[in-house]
C-alpha cells in the first residue's frame, strides 16, 4: 500500500511505501543505526538504501536524528500544560504568539487549538518556582495573550511518538 503524501497545499511532494516505512521505523528505533545495518533490516542493499534515505531527508518526511534525554536525571522533569487564549486572532496577531513563543526555551510544543481556547502549550522546567516565572514573565507576556490555564502532569505515562501505524 502506498500513501501519497501532501504539502498541506493538496500537492503531491512523494510516496511512501512499505519499504519507506520500515526506515522510518528503524530509525525511529535507533538514530544511529549504520547504513548496512539499515539496508539489513528493511531488506535493501546499501547505495538503494541510502538513496531511499537521501531523498526521505531531501523531501522533509526525515526532519533530523536527535538524542532522547532523561530529563529527570537532568533535573527537568516539572511539566505543565498550558492553555492560552488570545485576546484577538487575525493572522497577524496568531504569527505574533507564533514568533514569541519560539524564543521561549522552556516551550517544548505549541499547538494551536480548535477549542474555548487557541494554543496548548507543553512546558518543561526544573521546578514549580521556574514554571511560575516562565509563565508570568514570557507566555503572559506574549502578544494578545488573554487568559491562561495550567495543568501539571504528574506522570508521564507514555511520552513518546507512536510509529505503530507504519508498521
Amino acid at each position: 500500500m502506498e500513501l501519497g503524501i501532501s504539502d498541506g497545499n493538496s500537492e503531491k511532494i512523494g510516496k511512501i511505501d512499505l519499504i519507506d516505512r520500515k526506515i522510518f521505523v528503524a530509525l525511529a528505533k535507533n538514530g544511529r543505526i549504520t547504513i548496512t545495518a539499515l539496508a539489513d533490516e528493511v531488506g535493501l542493499s546499501k547505495s538503494p538504501c541510502q538513496v531511499r534515505l537521501a531523498r526521505l531527508e531531501r523531501e522533509g518526511y526525515i526532519r533530523g536524528y536527535r538524542a532522547i534525554l532523561d530529563t529527570a536525571k537532568l533535573g527537568l522533569d516539572h511539566v505543565a500544560f498550558v492553555e492560552v487564549k488570545l485576546s484577538a486572532t487575525t493572522e497577524k496577531d496568531l504569527q505574533a504568539f507564533n514568533e514569541g513563543v519560539l524564543r521561549i526555551p522552556e516551550v517544548e510544543e505549541c499547538h494551536m487549538v480548535a477549542s474555548t481556547y487557541d494554543y496548548l502549550l507543553k512546558v518543561r522546567t526544573t521546578d514549580i518556582k521556574s514554571y511560575r516565572r516562565v509563565l508570568g514573565e514570557d507566555i503572559s507576556s506574549l502578544p494578545n495573550v488573554a487568559s491562561t490555564s495550567t495543568a501539571v502532569a504528574m506522570e508521564a505515562v507514555k511520552d513518546s511518538v507512536s510509529l505503530s501505524r507504519l508498521g
